[in-house]
């Protein structure tokens, strides 16, 4: 696991990640392990099947600890770029010693799942939606930076659209 996090009761939900030293903006956080890929999901509990998978590169992957268990946050913490086929956590912004490491899952996302959100945080949207492009247009423009390359040549023209609002 990475020297800078652990892993414990999260007040949102379950289990979290937490950082165990300050970490500024910007930042590297850990490295996503993209090595489990599963091939058969009916060998998967339901349990499993809901909380510990991820789908990326094409590929369904069984998450690892420490990032299996880094949960939503309409304010997150980090979020993920793809550089080499690796997927990297970086700090959004300053990350106190103690705080828990938070994804908006929605960053990147081209889903349709939804589920009620639990973050508490004050900007909360209160449902989790899947789809970026279903996020408010505020957000989606606050979400410009953070979203990897591969989600943004395969949304290039709604992508391009938000990049002209901002001139």
């Amino acid at each position: 696991m990475a020297n800078n996090l652990i892993v414990k009761k999260s007040p949102m939900q379950g289990r979290g990640v937490f950082a165990s030293r300050d970490i500024k903006a910007g930042d590297f956080v850990l490295e996503i392990d993209d090595t489990h890929v599963v091939t058969d999901e009916s060998k998967l509990t339901k349990e499993q099947h809901e909380f510990d998978l991820d789908y990326f590169d094409g590929k369904t992957i069984y998450m690892q600890e420490p990032e299996k268990y880094i949960n939503h946050s309409c304010d997150p913490t980090v979020y993920v770029k793809t550089k080499n086929g690796v997927r990297n956590v970086s700090a959004m912004r300053n990350i106190q010693e103690g705080d828990e490491i938070t994804f908006d899952y929605s960053i990147d996302g081209d889903n349709e799942g939804t589920f009620p959100c639990k973050c508490g945080s004050k900007n909360c949207r209160k449902v989790y939606k899947g789809n970026f492009f279903k996020l408010p247009l505020e957000i989606q423009l606050k979400y410009l930076p953070y979203l990897n390359g591969w989600f943004i040549e395969k949304h290039k023209a709604k992508i391009d659209e938000l990049r002209e609002r901002l001139k």
